[in-house]
C-alpha cells in the first residue's frame, strides 16, 4: 500500500482531543507517544484506504505507520490530514480532505454539516445505505473473527445487517430516526449544536437531518440557551410526548424556558441528579402492546423502530413456552421482560434485574399488572452482585442486554451454569459481543442464531441479537 506527504497545514484547534459527537463529549485516549514529542497535527499524506475498522473509520498506513481514517471508504485514494498524534505515536487519527480517487459507494454528503471537522455524530453520510450496510458486516464478520474465533456460518449468521422498517431509502436520502438529541450549546453564542468528533468544540447548527420530525418540532437550534451547557430533546414514539432535559453550566441558574408547544421540562444539577422543572418527569414510549414510562431521560431505544423490532428477534429466537421461568438481566424499564411474561402465560415468572433506582421504579409501574399476579418481579443492584445472591441455581431462558462494556467472563460463567434452555444477547457493541461469545464457547453455549440491526444510520453503530445454546443441545 503506497503512500506519500504533501503540503503540511496548521491543525484546526489547539484544544486537547476529546471523544464527544451527539452523546457528549468525554475525555479521550489519544494515541501513546513521548509528551514532548513532535505533533504530527495538520500534516497531510496521500494515502490509499484499506478496510474498515470498529469505530467509524478506516484503516491506512504511511511508512508503516497505521492511520485512521474518517470520512473515507476502503478502496479510495485520499489526502488525509493528521487530526491527532506526534511523531512517536503508534498510531495516527486523520480526516481524508481530499479525494483523489472515489469508491462507487460514494455520494455527496446530504447533510451540510457532515466532513472534516464538523459534526461528529454521523460517519458514514457519504455513502450508500447499502454500502454503510456492507461497512457494518465488514466489522461485525471482523470482530467475530478476531475476537470469538468464529465465522459468520458459525455464528448462525446470514452475513446481513437488516435495515430498520422504513429506512429503505435511496442514495442521498436520510431517514429522520434519531428520537432523542443531546445538542451541545456553544457558551459564547447561546446558540446549540453538535461537537466535533473527539472535541469540545462545538458546531452550531439549523437542523439536523438525523434527527425524528418530534425533535424537529421543538426548534431547538432555532433560540438561544444562556448559562445552558447541554440541551436534550426527546420526542417519544406512540404517543404525543416532547420533552427538554438542560444541563446549566456549573453553577449557572436555570433561564425560564418556554416553547412553542406543551413540553416537559427538567435540569440536572452539578452532581448529575435530575429535577421536574415543568410537565411530567417521564415520557410514553410504546412497544410490545404496551405503553411504557421513561423518567427522567432514562434510557430507551433511540430509533422508533428499535424496541420492537428487538423484541420480535429475542421472542423468535427464544420460542418462550408456557410454564418456563426466565431472567431479564440489565432490564431498564422492563421491555423484555413484560414481553417475555406475556408468552410464558400465567404459570410462567421472570425475574427483572437493573441497577438504575429510577428505571426500576419504572419498570414496576410498567408491569405492575404482572407483579400483582407474582409473573414478573424486578430487583434493583448490579446483575453481578445480586444474580449470585438470588440462590437461583436454574432457568429456562435469559435475555440480557448489557452495557456497551459487555457482561463480562465472571457473569457470562454464572449465566452459562444456571443451565438454560436458551439465551438472547442484545448487543450494541460487536466487539463486546464477540469477546463474551469467546465466554460462553468456554463455559458450553454456543450461538445458535445471530442477527444485525441497522438501527442507527449514517453512523457506525448497529445492534446485534444472539441466540444461544448449549454444545450439543438443550440442558
Amino acid at each position: 500500500m503506497t503512500s506519500r506527504r504533501t503540503t503540511r497545514t496548521r491543525s484546526r484547534s489547539a484544544s486537547p482531543a476529546a471523544s464527544g459527537g451527539r452523546s457528549g463529549a468525554r475525555p479521550a485516549a489519544r494515541p501513546s507517544g513521548a509528551p514532548d514529542s513532535p505533533s504530527l497535527v495538520g500534516e497531510r499524506y496521500e494515502v490509499e484506504v484499506g478496510p474498515v475498522a470498529h469505530g467509524g473509520h478506516c484503516v491506512a498506513r504511511h511508512e508503516g505507520r497505521v492511520l485512521f481514517v474518517r470520512h473515507a471508504l476502503p478502496g479510495e485514494r485520499v489526502v488525509a490530514e493528521v487530526t491527532d498524534g506526534t511523531e512517536t505515536s503508534r498510531f495516527l487519527r486523520a480526516d481524508a480532505v481530499e479525494v483523489l480517487e472515489p469508491a462507487k459507494e460514494r455520494v455527496t454528503p446530504p447533510c451540510p454539516y457532515a466532513g472534516p471537522g464538523l459534526c461528529g455524530g454521523c460517519d458514514w453520510q457519504h455513502a450508500t445505505p447499502g454500502a454503510q450496510r456492507k461497512l457494518k458486516v465488514s466489522v461485525l464478520t471482523e470482530q467475530l473473527a478476531k475476537l470469538a474465533g468464529l465465522t459468520p456460518e458459525q455464528a448462525g449468521w446470514d452475513g446481513s445487517v437488516e435495515p430498520a422498517p422504513g429506512d429503505k431509502l435511496p442514495a442521498g436520502e436520510v431517514p429522520a430516526w434519531r428520537t432523542r438529541v443531546q445538542y451541545a450549546v456553544d457558551q459564547e453564542t447561546g446558540k446549540a449544536g453538535l461537537r466535533r468528533h473527539r472535541s469540545h468544540e462545538v458546531v452550531p447548527i439549523e437542523r439536523c437531518l438525523i434527527a425524528a420530525p418530534g425533535v424537529q418540532e421543538l426548534g431547538i437550534e432555532q433560540r438561544e440557551w444562556p448559562q445552558i451547557d447541554t440541551v436534550e430533546a426527546i420526542a417519544a414514539t406512540g404517543s404525543s410526548d416532547r420533552a427538554v432535559i438542560l444541563t446549566p453550566v456549573t453553577g449557572g441558574r436555570l433561564p425560564i424556558v418556554e416553547l412553542d408547544r406543551p413540553v416537559s421540562v427538567q435540569r440536572i444539577d452539578d452532581h448529575g441528579g435530575v429535577h421536574r422543572v415543568h410537565g411530567r418527569n417521564f415520557v410514553r414510549e410504546r412497544a410490545a402492546e404496551r405503553t411504557w414510562r421513561v423518567s427522567d431521560g432514562g434510557f430507551w431505544q433511540i430509533h422508533p423502530a428499535a424496541a420492537q423490532t428487538l423484541v420480535d428477534a429475542v421472542l423468535d429466537g427464544l420460542e418462550p413456552r408456557e410454564g418456563e421461568n426466565a431472567l431479564d438481566l440489565y432490564c431498564g424499564v422492563g421491555l423484555f421482560a413484560g414481553a417475555l411474561a406475556e408468552r410464558l402465560g400465567e404459570y410462567g415468572a421472570v425475574l427483572g434485574i437493573e441497577s438504575s433506582k429510577q428505571a426500576v421504579e419504572d419498570a414496576r409501574h410498567n408491569l405492575s399488572d404482572l407483579i400483582g399476579e407474582k409473573r414478573v418481579r424486578i430487583e434493583c443492584d448490579k446483575v453481578e452482585r445480586l444474580l449470585p445472591r438470588t440462590g437461583i441455581t436454574e432457568t429456562d431462558l435469559i435475555v440480557l442486554d448489557p452495557p456497551r462494556a459487555g457482561a463480562g467472563r465472571e457473569t457470562v460463567a454464572h449465566l452459562a451454569g444456571l443451565g438454560a434452555r436458551r439465551i438472547a444477547y442484545v448487543a450494541c457493541d460487536p466487539a463486546a459481543l464477540s469477546r463474551d461469545l469467546k465466554f460462553f464457547a468456554e463455559a458450553g453455549y454456543r450461538p445458535a442464531r445471530l442477527r444485525a440491526f441497522d438501527l442507527f444510520p449514517m453512523t457506525h453503530h448497529f445492534e446485534c441479537v444472539a441466540i444461544l445454546e448449549p454444545v450439543g443441545g438443550e440442558a
